[in-house]
Order: structure tokens, then sequence, then C-alpha cells
């Protein structure tokens, strides 16, 4: 099988346009993980580079497979207007290092967690998992290999992660969108969960 890598990175640059810049970061046993960040307006995107290098294998399976598997890298969009959204590199790297260091398969509904601030002053130490194929299209891979799906990152606080883990990941998208929440907003505060 070809190396994915450099599809990947076209189909990023396709969606949304040259990165202005790009970090490498590499943990001890794993491959090394870039993190390209994307300038559009007053958006800045991150998207990482290396987490669909190889399928995101069952933790409970005997041996991985090398080909099948769901494959995944992860975008933030952010607003950084006063905040230090670029020190989120670090985090990002940690989150699509997760399959290779702990074994997750990461999807769309899933809770990430850094244990610290996304960036300096965030009141976000996890994220939302959404659903791929909006801002980037998935890409497909040649037969028997499973698409490369792009998903979008959504900050959580503490108490909108400890609801989310009580009333599903549904239930709390649907508490933002009636409450008309920026997810973009990198100081926001936490959305009404009475």
């Amino acid at each position: 099988m070809t190396d994915v890598l450099p599809l990947v990175e076209a189909r990023l640059r396709s969606a949304l346009g040259e990165p202005d810049a790009r970090a490498a970061v590499t943990f001890l046993g794993t491959d090394r993980i870039e993190v390209l960040r994307f300038t559009e307006g007053d958006i800045v995107r991150y998207a990482t580079l290396g987490m669909s290098a190889q399928p995101m294998a069952d933790p409970t399976a005997v041996l991985a497979d090398p080909v099948k598997g769901p494959r995944a890298e992860l975008v933030l969009s952010v607003r950084p207007a006063g905040a230090e959204t670029d020190k989120v590199l670090r985090p990002l790297a940690v989150l699509a290092a997760s399959p290779q260091v702990e074994g997750l398969v990461v999807a769309p509904g899933a809770s990430l967690d850094v244990g610290e601030p996304l960036w300096p002053g965030a009141p976000f130490t996890s994220v939302l998992v959404a659903e791929s194929g909006g801002l980037v299209e998935d890409l497909e891979l040649d037969a028997p290999a499973d698409p490369v799906r792009f998903l979008p990152l959504l900050p959580m606080t503490p108490n909108e992660a400890a609801w989310k883990r009580v009333h599903g990941a549904g239930a709390l998208q649907e508490r933002w969108l009636n409450g008309g929440t920026d997810l973009r907003d990198p100081l926001r505060r936490s959305v009404a969960l009475d």
C-alpha cells in the first residue's frame, strides 16, 4: 500500500488552502505527528497529519491489521482573538498519537481529554469528536483500506464533558445548538446545562 500521508496532506490543502505554519512532535515509540495551521480570515484551523498513517486497531485484537481499520486525522477550528491558541499544537499531537500509544479507536461521539488546558488560559481540557464529511471530505483509499476521515474537534468545558458522559454527545450538541454556542470562541463559557 502506498504512503497515505501525501494524499492526506493534498486533501487538507485542497479543502483548507496552504498551511501557514507546521510543527512536528514525536513521542517515544510512536510515528511522527505533524500539526498544520491554516488561517482563513479570523478563523484558524489546526489539522493533524500522521494519525492516519496506520489504521486504528481494536485494542482487544490479537494482531493489528496493517491495512484494514478506521483511519482519521483531527481538525480544530478556533477564532484566536485574545488567546494563545498556537499552544494547542502539542495537545493536538497527543490526541493524534493516542491510537498508537493507548490503543484507542477515535470515532465520532468520543471524548478525548488531555488533562490540562488546550492552550494557556483555555477553559477546555477535553474535546468532543464530531462527525466527518463537512469541512474536509473523507479521503477514499484503495480497497481494502478504509477511508481517511477528517474529524472535527469541539472543545468542551469540564462541566460539559461531565454532562456529556451522562446524557450523550447528541444531547450536548443539541444544547450547544439551542444555546447559540460559538464553538470557535477560545474563551467561551460553558453552555447552560440545567
